[in-house]
């Protein structure tokens, strides 16, 4: 396969899809307790953790992904998202893959606010700078809440560093694309949880999704920042187990 996969457990499948921030060992706690249950798959997409960043053209994640299921024999799954795999959650359902959706702090189709793109612009000036180990460390120092430990943060720059090396090295550089999707024709039951110490746009991003999916039911959780799933992973393998 082009990318990285493990599965763990038996019953309903449920697929973790993680934040462009980290990889796959961002979900290490809730692969734990969610396989007692459910069948457990997670992938790292291309440029994170052990997945190559090469193409032949132009790819999207949700391809990547959905060619996978197909492989694996799973037309029809639980899709949990963190950040920009929330995105990837809702391509899938699109394409009616999903048969229940868990958001957290999604991306989603608004406008980028100042807030982020003050964020992107001076990630953008140290990796230019040539600066990763700073990059990754504004990373984890803008995305997790003040519920993180210092073994968190580290570990959230540990993988942003990897995924940042793994890009810059690649060459050619592959043309990742996106696919249009509308969140009023996505019915299926939906969790989308917010993180009070979040970006300004990320909050609003949740809360517009929220608003959009037919079966959408939004949390908004008082502690949490960008990355709840490494910040209090006890309370949302709790979560995640009471949803599903």
């Amino acid at each position: 396969m082009t990318i990285w996969h493990s599965e763990r457990g038996s019953g309903e499948p449920v697929v973790l899809l993680h934040s462009p921030a980290v990889d796959s060992g961002m979900w290490d706690a809730q692969v734990e307790a969610l396989s007692e249950r459910f069948r457990v798959i997670t992938v790292d997409f291309r440029g994170y953790g052990r997945s190559p960043y090469r193409s032949d053209g132009p790819y999207s994640d949700s391809d990547d992904v959905a060619r996978l299921l197909a492989a694996l024999e799973v037309s029809r799954a639980a899709l949990v998202g963190s950040s920009g795999g929330g995105r990837v959650a809702l391509e899938l359902a699109a394409a009616g893959l999903a048969g229940r959706l868990v958001l957290l702090n999604p991306l989603s189709d608004l406008a980028p606010t100042p807030d982020l793109r003050a964020y992107w612009d001076e990630e953008g000036r140290l990796l230019e700078a040539g600066d990763v180990e700073g990059a990754a460390e504004l990373n984890a120092r803008t995305l997790l809440g003040p519920e993180a430990s210092r073994e968190t943060f580290g570990r959230v720059v540990e993988m942003q560093r990897h995924a940042f090396e793994v890009q810059l090295a690649a060459d050619p550089e592959p043309s990742q694309v996106e696919k249009e999707f509308t969140p009023a024709e996505i019915d299926v039951p939906a969790l989308v949880v917010a993180g009070a110490h979040d970006l300004p746009y990320f909050r609003e991003s949740a809360r517009h999704l929220a608003g959009e999916l037919p079966q959408a039911r939004l949390v908004e959780l008082d502690w949490a920042g960008h990355l709840p799933a490494l910040e209090r992973p006890e309370e949302i393998n709790r979560l995640l187990l009471d949803y599903l």
